[in-house]
């Protein structure tokens, strides 16, 4: 079925939940490296419509517009094969003829004309080879302008998310050299890798829910969360929220557990707070693949029902462009789930650029050859240590980071 008529805007959507039924589910998507990728991707979208009926859907956008065309491709498929579509877009690096917003504007007018009704507002990473943010000259500093140009250019054409961090942005998180200095906010939102402790200073914290409230109240709807583990983190967010005078519906983002490296990667990535006896469970695993991929359906399945009991209006999962564990999670928590899952096709679900590589990561070339990061280069291309090898140097076109 193919539709022609504009999206609802989901805040409308979720303002008609029924008090006392269950939360919807969302889910998101990010655009692969490869036209078989895509392909296998849209197939997905269409099996996991069918399947869970979601109440909207999320497609990424990849840091410095490195996926524009390919986001608001699939963004524009997910609408016209029946889905909500919630097209991320970031301000970073998005300088066209010059004009440090036009490229933007251009991107939300090509979303209108595409009956595309729901943005995610975001200020980006940095581009491939920056290891920091820099707002161009004249440009977007931040998604508080995004929103505020959104609302300035398009009135209310469109319903627009924004990201909220329970643990604080990454960027925003600490070292912290003494850890019974903490106080207990900063001990419940803390996390320790490698020996080290971080958290989000109460400072540094307040700082944070002060600018999603700017956010907020420049426009945005709703909260979409960064990921966690912690079901306490989510209910403590809610929580300052509402102290902070925020009072629209606030989303948790759901990071679906499918594989053990994955999950150290990014949750090292990012300093999200790991509970011990989570952590523990992964290393006892970590060698058997299926045993992972099934804890990851229990593990989601009780952090959903600790998210609901907190009020949670939407389970939104971060799927990895897979759906096996979104599948077994939803069937887990009596949902109705319409077809069974197929993975066959995971080899393709790989992101599409190369902005989330950073030295250190594992990378695969595109002959299937694997590797470490030493070294991004300005232009995007990376120097690799590969397995046995001597180190190369590849373009960005000619790697992908390992989930």
């Amino acid at each position: 079925m193919t539709t022609t008529s504009p999206d609802p805007k989901i805040i409308d959507l979720l303002k008609a939940k029924e008090n006392g039924s269950k939360p919807f589910a969302s889910i998101e998507f990010f655009p692969p490296r490869t036209e078989v990728g895509v392909k296998n991707l849209y197939a997905r979208m269409d099996r996991m419509k069918d399947a869970i009926h979601p109440l909207f859907t999320d497609m990424t956008w990849g840091a410095g517009g490195s996926t524009a065309e390919l986001t608001l491709q699939l963004a524009t498929h997910a609408h016209e094969h029946g889905h909500v579509a919630n097209m991320h877009l970031t301000c970073t690096n998005m300088e066209k003829d010059g004009d440090p917003k036009k490229a933007v504007h251009e991107a939300l007018t090509t979303a209108k004309n595409n009956g595309i009704r729901n943005i995610v507002a975001l200020r980006g990473d940095p581009p491939a080879g920056e290891e920091e943010w820099k707002a161009a000259e004249g440009g977007f500093t931040c998604a508080l302008d995004l929103v505020e140009y959104i609302r300035e250019h398009f009135g209310q054409e469109f319903g627009i998310s924004v990201a909220g961090y329970p643990e604080g942005h990454p960027n925003a998180i600490s070292e912290i050299a003494d850890p019974s200095s903490m106080s207990e906010a900063e001990k419940g939102r803390s996390s320790t890798f490698d020996g080290k402790v971080f958290t989000c200073k109460d400072e540094d914290y307040k700082k944070e829910m002060d600018y999603l409230k700017k956010k907020v109240d420049a426009g945005a709807d709703f909260i979409i969360t960064q990921m966690f583990f912690d079901p306490k983190v989510f209910g403590t967010f809610v929580e300052d929220c509402k102290k902070w005078g925020i009072m629209c519906p606030i989303v948790p983002g759901l990071m679906c557990i499918n594989a053990y490296a994955g999950f150290c990667k990014m949750t090292k990535f990012c300093k999200t707070r790991v509970p011990e006896s989570l952590q523990a469970k992964m290393d006892s695993m970590k060698d058997n693949a299926d045993a992972v991929k099934a804890f990851g359906v229990e593990y989601g399945i009780e952090m959903c029902k600790d998210l609901t009991e907190l009020g949670a209006v939407v389970l939104h999962f971060y799927t990895l462009n897979l759906e096996k564990v979104t599948y077994g999670i939803l069937g887990g928590l009596g949902y109705e789930v319409k077809t069974a899952a197929d993975e066959s096709d995971a080899a393709s679900m790989v992101a599409k650029g190369s902005a989330w590589a950073r030295v250190g990561d594992q990378v695969k070339t595109n002959d299937g050859a694997t590797g470490t990061v030493l070294e991004i280069l300005a232009d995007g291309s990376a120097k690799i240590a590969l397995e046995g090898k001597e180190p190369v140097t590849l373009a960005k076109a000619q790697y992908s980071k390992v989930f």
